[in-house]
C-alpha cells in the first residue's frame, strides 16, 4: 500500500509585523473592526475607560489549588510556577466576551468605534498578525515533549508586564483567548474560554507581578482557533496581536491535567 502524506497543519504563522511607539501614539482605536495605534483619537471615537480590577468578580469554572507544585526560574524569558489543580479534567467556561464578562479577568473588551488609553512601562511595542491553527494549544513546553503535537491540552496561563491587544481581525469566525483569575490566598482559581465577537479586541494590561497580590489575572491565546473546530473547511484563523516582541519576562502558570473546551451558547 502506498504511503498516504497528509497536508502539514498550520500551528503559529506570523504574517506581518510594525512597531508600535506609545509615546507618540498613545491610544488604540477600534476603527471598524480594523486595530490602529493614534496620537488623537478621530472625530466620533469613544473613549473607554479601561476595566478596573476587583478580586470580589469571580466568573467561570471554579477549581481548588491543592498546592504550588514547584517554581522554575527560566531566564531570562520568565518564571514558571506549576499549579496542583483538584480535578480529573479542567473544562473551562464557553464565555462570549462581554463589557463585563471580560472584565471579571481584568481584561477591557474594546468595540468598534471603541477606543482605550494604553499604560505601559514599555513603549516601543509590535502589531502581528498571526495566523493560528486548531492545532496550536496542542504543545507543551512544560513536559519534556519537544515539539510533539500532544492529544490533550495542558492550562497554559501567563501575566506580564507589558499590554496586550488581541484582535478578533478574522473574516468568517470569532477569536478565542483563555483566562484564569487565581487567589493565592484563597487556594482557587477560575478558568474560562472568552469568546471574542468578530470586529472587536481585548486590551489586557500590564499585568506586573505584585506582592501579596489577592488576585492574579492570567491569560493566553495559543487556543485562538478553538472556533474553528468541527469546521472542515476552515482550521485556522487571522488575529493581530500586540506585544512586546522582544525581551518580554513572562510569569507562567500551569497544571498537566487534561482540560475540555468546548462550544458557548449562540451569541445573542
Amino acid at each position: 500500500m502506498a504511503e498516504m502524506k497528509l497536508a502539514t497543519p498550520v500551528f503559529i504563522r506570523e504574517l506581518s509585523e510594525a512597531a508600535v511607539d506609545l509615546a507618540k501614539t498613545p491610544y488604540f482605536y477600534n476603527e471598524g473592526g480594523r486595530p490602529r495605534y493614534v496620537k488623537n483619537l478621530p472625530r466620533g471615537a469613544n473613549l473607554i475607560q479601561a476595566a478596573p480590577t476587583d478580586p470580589r468578580v469571580a466568573i467561570g469554572n471554579e477549581y481548588v489549588v491543592s498546592q504550588v507544585k514547584g517554581v522554575k526560574k527560566t531566564p531570562p524569558y520568565g518564571i514558571e510556577t506549576r499549579l496542583g489543580l483538584i480535578a480529573d479534567k479542567v473544562e473551562y467556561a464557553p464565555l462570549w466576551a462581554t463589557r463585563d464578562v471580560a472584565a471579571a479577568f481584568g481584561i477591557t473588551l474594546v468595540e468598534q468605534g471603541q477606543a482605550v488609553h494604553l499604560e505601559s512601562p514599555v513603549q516601543k511595542l509590535s502589531q502581528i498578525e498571526y495566523e493560528y491553527g486548531v492545532f496550536a494549544g496542542h504543545w507543551s513546553p512544560y513536559q519534556d515533549t519537544g515539539n510533539k503535537l500532544l492529544s490533550v491540552v495542558c492550562t497554559d496561563l501567563e501575566h506580564h508586564d507589558f499590554p496586550h491587544i488581541f484582535a478578533s481581525i478574522d473574516r468568517d469566525m470569532p477569536l478565542v483567548t483563555s483566562v484564569g483569575r487565581y487567589w493565592p490566598g484563597l487556594s482557587r482559581i477560575r478558568l474560562a474560554d472568552l469568546w471574542v465577537p468578530r470586529g472587536s479586541a481585548l486590551y489586557i494590561p500590564p499585568k506586573p507581578s505584585l506582592p501579596d497580590a489577592e488576585c492574579i489575572d492570567l491569560h493566553n491565546n495559543r487556543n485562538s482557533a478553538r472556533a474553528c473546530w468541527g469546521n472542515i473547511r476552515q482550521d485556522s484563523l487571522l488575529t493581530d496581536t500586540l506585544l512586546q516582541a522582544k525581551n518580554g519576562f513572562f510569569h507562567w502558570y500551569w497544571n498537566s491535567t487534561e482540560t475540555v473546551h468546548t462550544q458557548p451558547l449562540a451569541n445573542d
